[in-house]
């Protein structure tokens, strides 16, 4: 009597490799467009991903002598003296307030330039205006610093000029804790949104034509496409940008606070990145600025996988 023996394949056993022939085929086809992505691989992994083994920095007693590797371990301590430290109260306060008057004014602002410039019909004129738009954005904010520092300086400022030539007084706005907080949020609108638009220009951009055809012929107006066609179609991008926003309240730029503020204006202006350069930098305290950082980007991480979470769960945009 023979005995018959099956075998019984696992489709994953064979799935795997025939997946894994399929995926190198796909790139060895791709091969030169891999090879033009080789350079940014690189800036990541010199530039960002090696040098996170810092990070351990801020979980040790470092001292510069010793090193890294050779600072005794401390746990926690860091970051206890950082939750209890002179000013981090003060600068996470502002930095969340900084930055939600950012996420407010300044994330529509960029949308709504490009809906506006999507309805010029006039080229040139649309040409002229989107350059002009996002031309701040490629200067420095050391240079527009130096700039707004002297339109609105009290002795010689154009804006006091004007103030005073109608019998007002002078105001020293960049020392002014009245008027700080509107200035870097103003300044940091009108750097970013042109720039900011060109996203959603470009998605626009690949909007068909035919609806708006059709539209025309249902009788409706300028107005109503733009409030049926053309703002349903950044929806998508919208809510990939809005996330990033969303994740980037608890960052703030370091370059523009840096050069704007003094200590007259402390209060209300220093945030949590100039407050990790000075017990960095200043104060020499590495094992408090490296946990200041940690803590920011741990925050920022939480801040988008859970804004990611809600608005996957209202609508099928995301980032994963």
């Amino acid at each position: 009597m023979s005995t018959v023996t099956e075998t019984t394949k696992t489709p994953g056993a064979a799935a795997e490799p025939g997946r894994f022939r399929l995926w190198l085929r796909s790139y060895w086809k791709n091969k030169y467009l891999m090879l033009m992505l080789l350079p940014c691989l690189l800036y990541f992994i010199v530039f960002k991903y090696l040098p996170m083994y810092g990070v351990i920095i801020a979980f040790k007693d470092y001292r510069l002598l010793d090193g890294i590797f050779g600072s005794d371990w401390n746990g926690l301590q860091n970051f206890r003296d950082l939750f209890t430290g002179r000013g981090f109260t003060r600068a996470f306060r502002n930095t969340i307030i900084l930055s939600t008057y950012k996420l407010i004014f300044g994330f529509p602002a960029p949308i709504i330039l490009a809906l506006l410039l999507n309805e010029l019909r006039v080229l040139v004129f649309k040409k002229v205006v989107q350059t002009l738009s996002y031309l701040p954005y490629f200067l420095s904010w050391v240079v527009l610093a130096g700039v707004f520092l002297e339109i609105f300086s009290p002795s010689r400022g154009v804006v006091n000029y004007i103030i005073t030539s109608f019998g007002g007084e002078a105001i020293y706005f960049f020392g002014d804790k009245e008027w700080f907080r509107t200035l870097l949020v103003s300044t940091e609108v009108w750097k970013q949104v042109g720039w900011g638009s060109v996203i959603y220009l470009a998605a626009l951009a690949s909007v068909d034509t035919s609806l708006y055809e059709a539209a025309i012929v249902d009788g409706a107006g300028r107005w109503k496409q733009m409030i049926h066609i053309t703002l349903p179609s950044l929806y998508p991008v919208i809510t990939i940008m809005f996330i990033f926003a969303v994740g980037g309240v608890i960052n703030d730029d370091f370059d523009q606070v840096f050069n704007f503020y003094n200590q007259a204006v402390y209060e209300v202006g220093d945030v949590l990145s100039t407050y990790t350069y000075r017990i960095g930098i200043a104060d020499m305290q590495y094992g408090l600025a490296t946990a200041s950082g940690l803590f920011i980007n741990v925050i920022a991480l939480t801040l988008i996988i859970v804004t990611n979470m809600i608005v996957k769960r209202f609508s099928k945009y995301g980032l994963w």
